[in-house]
């Protein structure tokens, strides 16, 4: 079974009532509850924290390297500011997508820069917590039938058959 770590940044508790023009309505118990079924649905065991401390993330990414084969994060706020973050997910080297809710591109410029991204495989920004629904099932396919970089992926059996 796979085992993914969903990490969840600064300020994320506060989802559902924080910035709801922004961030939406949902709360972060109800995107975990989600997730956690279709981790059921797809055989992925998950283990989901959430943080306000760079140092406490940056912890739970190196413990993952022991016994997760991917890492979904939601950095927030320090997608544009922890080198600490970045490094710690290099040197893990687990296969990471980064999820934001909202799209970091049509935001203010300081947020448009994000550190993790060069780190990551890929990258979910502005589908809000659906994005989260499709980094897990992004992650769990890419660990299990990994692309080479650049390269193109098949279509599904049901596209090919069209």
């Amino acid at each position: 079974m796979l085992r993914i770590l969903v990490l969840h940044g600064p300020n994320l508790n506060l989802l559902g009532s924080r910035e709801q023009s922004i961030y939406g309505t949902m709360s972060l118990e109800t995107i975990d509850s989600s997730l956690r079924r279709l981790g059921e649905e797809l055989g992925a065991e998950l283990v989901i924290r959430q943080s306000n401390h760079e140092g406490e993330l940056v912890t739970w990414i190196q413990e993952a390297r022991r016994d997760c084969q991917g890492i979904i994060i939601n950095p927030a706020a320090y997608t544009h500011t922890s080198i600490a973050i970045r490094d710690a997910l290099a040197a893990v080297d687990l296969p990471t997508v980064e999820v934001h809710l909202s799209n970091i591109y049509r935001r203010e410029t300081f947020r448009q820069q994000s550190y993790v991204s060069g780190v990551a495989v890929a990258q979910v920004s502005g589908f809000g917590p659906s994005g989260y629904l499709l980094a897990l099932r992004g992650l769990c396919e890419y660990v299990t039938k990994p692309l080479p970089i650049g390269s193109k992926p098949e279509p599904s059996p049901a596209v090919r058959s069209r």
